[in-house]
């Protein structure tokens, strides 16, 4: 299978050239920017020419709070992107995966939503991405979208990263971190979903998916989870509400996935707490300050 990976430079690009990379019968092209720009309606011939078998889109705006200042930018590569390259899979054939997000939910304190429940995204990033699983969908019959939550992977700039920065800075000033207690979402390691996707796309059941680690946490439990196990559990922390930490796009509360049509196919990913323990064993970022200082 000649499979075009787009965004190949993201934490989640990289998982699927990692997981590609160890499976026999492939042939990967990547594509990132600039040589490649989803943004541009010419990529559409693009793909068409080179005429892969599957198209996987890990490219994306994902800088959620800038999207609310630019969302010209954000809506060319979370919605006109997908549609140029729905539009060159259409032309040679080839299927696409469509990543998204679980912030095209409202996240309604206490749901848990599945594949079919309707999106209602409220900032410009959630409403973009949304606006790219429509098109797609509007252009493409042989087409999978996963949505996933609260992505982190190996060399990623993620939130267990920032956070073990966050502690190691408090640990050096006498700090104090602040954890938001009443955000929840899944904790969803890349390579997971890399692997997952694959057994998907074997599978020939086009459609909606949400392929997250099994379990939810909160905002803090996955913080504090990340310090015990990067070896950063004494630094101190505060519980806060969402709104003592305004941004300009405000996430989610509750936007917690349920993996249910992925399941149905005996697909089904770890629970978030063992693929953090895998993540913090190969992501050098996450190690403990002495340990590191310690590696020649």
């Amino acid at each position: 299978m000649h499979i075009l990976i787009v965004g190949g430079r993201g934490q989640l690009g990289r998982a699927f050239h990692a997981v590609l990379a160890g499976q026999a019968g492939h042939t990967v092209t990547v594509w990132q920017r600039p040589e490649h720009d989803i943004t541009r309606p010419q990529v559409a011939q693009e793909v068409a020419a080179l005429a892969p078998d599957l198209v996987i889109n890990a490219a994306a705006w994902t800088h959620v709070d800038g999207a609310e200042a630019e969302p010209d930018a954000a809506y060319a590569a979370n919605a006109l992107g997908p549609a140029y390259l729905a539009e060159g899979c259409e032309r040679c054939g080839a299927t696409l995966v469509q990543i998204s997000t679980n912030e095209v939910f409202a996240g309604e304190p206490g749901r848990f939503y599945r594949e079919y429940d309707l999106p209602a995204p409220a900032s410009v990033y959630a409403r973009s991405k949304h606006a790219g699983e429509v098109a797609a969908s509007r252009l493409l019959r042989r087409l999978y979208i996963v949505r996933v939550a609260w992505l982190f992977g190996p060399g990623g700039n993620n939130f267990p990263t920032k956070i073990a920065a966050a502690a190691d800075r408090a640990a050096r000033e006498g700090g104090t971190l602040r954890l938001v207690a009443d955000e929840f979402g899944n904790p969803t390691y890349a390579p997971d979903v890399a692997q997952a996707t694959m057994q998907l796309v074997e599978s020939g059941h086009y459609g909606i998916y949400h392929l997250v680690n099994e379990g939810c946490a909160s905002r803090l439990e996955f913080a504090r989870a990340v310090l015990e196990g990067s070896g950063r559990g004494q630094v101190p922390f505060t519980p806060i509400s969402a709104e003592e930490w305004p941004r300009p796009a405000p996430p989610p509360r509750h936007a917690v996935l349920v993996n249910q049509a992925a399941a149905a196919l005996g697909i089904r990913l770890r629970p978030w707490q063992e693929a953090l323990a895998a993540y913090l064993q190969v992501e050098p970022n996450l190690q403990p300050r002495s340990t590191r200082e310690a590696t020649p």
